[in-house]
């Protein structure tokens, strides 16, 4: 039987695929920000408000001048220089690692660790909620995926338990991304030696606003410097700059060096980035108490929108429902100076579209202030 082939329009299917997304209320489009942008944000992931802190900038500009505009090439060949590796020291002892790896991004970071310490004749228990970056390493990784419920130990142990597989890797979010929630790590730790699991938690919300001064859950909980976990990390939030990193004993580091080919295909992260990050990590240990400022402004965001449960983060999801009238509240705060985030499926479940609210240390009374009068007034009619 012949198929039936569209040979002048192949990518035809295109323009369907569009108009399911748009009657779905899924069509996702850019909005610029112009350098005058006097809205207030509480959508980025700047949780620190580092991002053009001027210290922070002229991090980034004197490694600018310094090592030019980009790396020139992979870490391996003629991208690494002395920032790169002076950067991974600092970030290490900060969060209590023994050795860190700096990638070109948090994406990055996470495929290449987990596809580096699975692959084929291995098992990975991922959860159900665990970030897109996590999802891909998985399905790249060509082992055998496990995905447990939210937060579920006892699933994540039954998995280890039934495993005929010699290696295993369990992922998480120390701090899940869309709802803020803490992953219990040291219930996950302790399964993971039961079993004889490596546990590798992606840092990215924990850095900066859990742990003392901000270094992380891992090290709040005791666990940064345990040689059966690995850490990933961005650049990108807390830091407010670019790229990721992979945290773990000297061997994990080596190996990935080897062969992780998002480190070693990838050209190495711009020396400006690396310079702003590093000047930002020291703006918190000069200021730790930026990590505590980010989760009382997140407790005052959540009491503003009727929010029960108290945010152990930087993150405050207020759940809507449908895409529509989540889009149409995140819409109606913009239009009156608010930005907020909006999460639909697939980034959460069916019916769970929600408005995202994400705290930063460095917002003013005058900024609460007017997302207390804006978020009160566009829920109030959001709301069923």
């Amino acid at each position: 039987m012949s198929v039936t082939r569209s040979v002048t329009q192949p990518l035809s299917w295109l323009d369907r695929n569009e108009s399911d997304r748009r009657a779905a209320g899924l069509r996702r489009s850019l909005r610029p920000r112009s350098a005058a942008d006097a809205v207030v944000d509480l959508a980025s992931n700047d949780y620190l408000g580092l991002s053009g802190h001027p210290d922070v900038i002229e991090g980034g500009v004197a490694a600018l001048r310094t090592w030019g505009a980009g790396s020139t090439g992979s870490r391996l060949v003629t991208g690494d220089t002395d920032l790169h590796e002076q950067f991974e020291d600092e970030l290490a002892e900060f969060v209590g690692a023994p050795s860190a790896l700096v990638f070109s991004s948090g994406y990055a970071a996470n495929i290449g660790a987990v596809v580096a310490l699975s692959g084929p004749g291995s098992l990975i228990v991922s959860d159900a909620f665990s970030h897109a970056s996590l999802v891909d390493a998985c399905r790249l990784s060509r082992a055998r995926v496990a995905v447990t419920p939210h937060n579920d130990v006892d699933a994540i142990e039954a998995a280890l338990a039934a495993r005929t597989e010699d290696r295993a890797l369990v992922v998480t979010e120390s701090v899940f991304s869309t709802d803020g929630a803490l992953a219990p790590l040291p219930e996950l730790h302790d399964v993971c030696r039961r079993h004889g699991a490596v546990l590798l938690v992606d840092e990215a919300h924990g850095l900066g606003v859990r742990g003392a001064g901000g270094r992380g859950l891992l090290a709040e909980t005791g666990l940064a410097d345990a040689p059966d976990i690995v850490m990933t990390t961005t650049l990108s939030k807390s830091l407010g700059s670019q790229g990721g990193a992979v945290l773990g004993t000297a061997a994990v580091r080596d190996h990935l060096i080897d062969t992780a080919r998002t480190f070693i295909f990838d050209t190495g992260l711009a020396p400006a980035a690396v310079g702003a990050a590093a000047a930002a990590l020291r703006v918190l240990r000069a200021e730790p108490e930026r990590a505590a400022a980010v989760r009382r402004h997140a407790e005052q965001l959540a009491d503003v929108c009727d929010v029960a449960e108290k945010p152990a983060s930087a993150v405050v999801s207020v759940i809507l429902g449908g895409p529509e009238p989540a889009l149409a509240a995140a819409q109606a705060c913009a239009e009156r100076g608010l930005r907020v985030g909006c999460f639909r499926p697939p980034t959460v479940p069916a019916g769970t579209s929600r408005l995202r609210l994400t705290a930063r240390a460095s917002l003013t009374g005058d900024e609460m202030a007017l997302a207390r009068r804006v978020l009160t007034e566009v829920l109030g009619t959001a709301r069923p």
